[in-house]
């Protein structure tokens, strides 16, 4: 209890509370989060949620202490008991004379029942099974997760396709409920789409086909049901090499599709570059969409971020991360990603792009410094010095350094840059940093005498209400 605290600093994925409230003797720290769980982090970086109470946490420790390593849930009772048994028997040896005084004390004093050691067993990996998503440990300041044992580990495919798998078998027994389900979300016909795709069955066609027809009959009516589910549909349907399918396929692929030899043929070449034997990173990025579309956010940012610790310098990838971790609302986990990715461009043009989407997510973040950074790093990748008047790598007045940002001002690039800049003008003033919000309006104001005119004209409103928040910085009431 006197070593309340951890070896570095952490906070849950999830943003519930975290505190902690015990040490052990390897390093390792008890957190209560959320007020009632208890998570047990590693100094070696692992973490596990332990027990739903802190009570129950006690009569863990306590009954089945750590040094029982032969514990397993195929033991039954009384092999529990002789494992624990052996293990107390080297712990007296070893370090704890008064065990047996100790354990009696603390079971009576603190009131533990006396419930069978395979009940207690089960709920301690039950919880630890429950530990993804809500309760994923981050070192705060590399915002890399603390490991949880694989078999302890949920896999996303399982939990996202659940809701599809259920209402396939529906659609299979003639269930017409399921397929007005299905008729009425598009979520669940994307579920249940790839249901159908790892579980594919010959007499499956009659139902794909209707989900084929749902599709484009969405894409039809101009509603967002997704273009992914629409190529999927048809991939599956094509796959059967129907020559009665052949009009409908044709509709679904834009014309790729115009007999049933080639709908084979492109299924088949489509399956394999989507779905292949090298297809297990892209498919973790399906899954993830899915568990976000749905509303399963935690279970997407889980594997998002694990997905993220263990990629190394590979740049499509890597844009690939910060794009879904965007959009999902981890402006701070997609930063990171944004940041890697930065590192990895050697262009002019690829730096300045990748550096105003830094910059963008610095901000919604909440770290103002770090997006004016970023900005830094565009303008030096564009080459305009804003001291000077005068351009060092593609800026008017200027050559380029390597040829790729050329006329930049006269394109999307320039007003994304400088939009960009407006926006962080106007996210220092809301937050009070009188000296970030003038030297970034100052850049502001170069950038918009240097882009298009168009895209000057585009930026006005946002511009103006710049300006005036600068003018207004000091005054009182403003």
């Amino acid at each position: 209890m006197s070593r309340a605290y951890h070896v570095e600093e952490v906070h849950l994925a999830s943003g519930a509370s975290l505190e902690p409230i015990a040490g052990d003797d390897t390093g390792g720290t008890y957190f209560l989060c959320g007020g009632t769980a208890v998570l047990h982090a590693s100094s070696d970086g692992y973490a596990s949620l332990v027990a739903d109470s802190v009570g129950e946490a006690l009569e863990e420790l306590i009954r089945l202490p750590a040094w029982c390593e032969e514990l397993s849930g195929e033991l039954d009772e009384e092999g529990l008991r002789d494992v624990v048994r052996a293990a107390d028997d080297e712990a007296r040896e070893e370090f704890a004379p008064d065990l047996d005084a100790q354990r009696a004390a603390l079971i009576s004093g603190l009131g533990l029942p006396d419930r069978p050691l395979v009940e207690l067993l089960a709920l301690s990996e039950a919880a630890t099974r429950r530990t993804e998503p809500d309760h994923l440990l981050l070192n705060s300041q590399e915002l890399c997760a603390y490991r949880l044992e694989e078999p302890y580990r949920q896999r996303l495919r399982d939990v996202v396709l659940r809701p599809g798998r259920e209402a396939l078998e529906r659609m299979r027994s003639g269930d017409p409920g399921a397929r007005a389900e299905a008729v009425a979300d598009p979520v669940l016909r994307a579920g249940l789409l790839h249901a159908a795709r790892c579980e594919r069955r010959d007499s499956d066609l009659p139902l794909l086909r209707s989900l084929l027809r749902l599709e484009l009959a969405g894409a039809s009516a101009g509603r967002a049901d997704r273009y992914e589910e629409r190529w999927l549909a048809a991939m599956l349907v094509g796959s059967y090499g129907q020559a009665d399918d052949a009009p409908l396929l044709r509709a679904a692929t834009s014309g790729q599709i115009t007999d049933s030899a080639g709908a084979v043929a492109w299924a088949r070449a489509e399956e394999a570059k989507r779905y292949g034997q090298d297809s297990a990173g892209r498919d973790e990025f399906t899954w993830a969409e899915l568990a976000h579309r749905q509303g399963l956010v935690e279970h997407a940012r889980v594997a998002l971020i694990r997905m993220l610790d263990d990629t190394g310098p590979d740049a499509g990838r890597l844009r690939e991360l910060s794009r879904a971790l965007e959009r999902i609302g981890d402006h701070a986990q997609a930063a990171r990603a944004q940041f890697n990715l930065l590192s990895l461009q050697d262009t002019d043009r690829d730096r300045a792009s990748e550096a105003y989407v830094l910059a963008r997510l610095e901000r919604s973040k909440g770290d103002l410094a770090a997006a004016g950074r970023a900005l830094e790093r565009a303008r030096t990748a564009v080459g305009i010095d804003v001291g000077t008047g005068t351009g060092t790598g593609g800026g008017v007045g200027g050559d380029p350094s390597d040829g790729t940002v050329a006329e930049w001002h006269r394109r999307g690039l320039g007003r994304l840059i400088t939009e960009q800049h407006l926006e962080l003008t106007l996210a220092a003033v809301e937050a009070g940093d009188a000296e970030l919000a003038r030297t970034t309006m100052a850049h502001s104001r170069r950038l918009l005498g240097t882009i298009a005119k168009n895209s000057a004209k585009a930026l006005r409103e946002l511009s103006t209400r710049a300006t005036w928040a600068v003018a207004g910085l000091g005054r009182p009431g403003t």
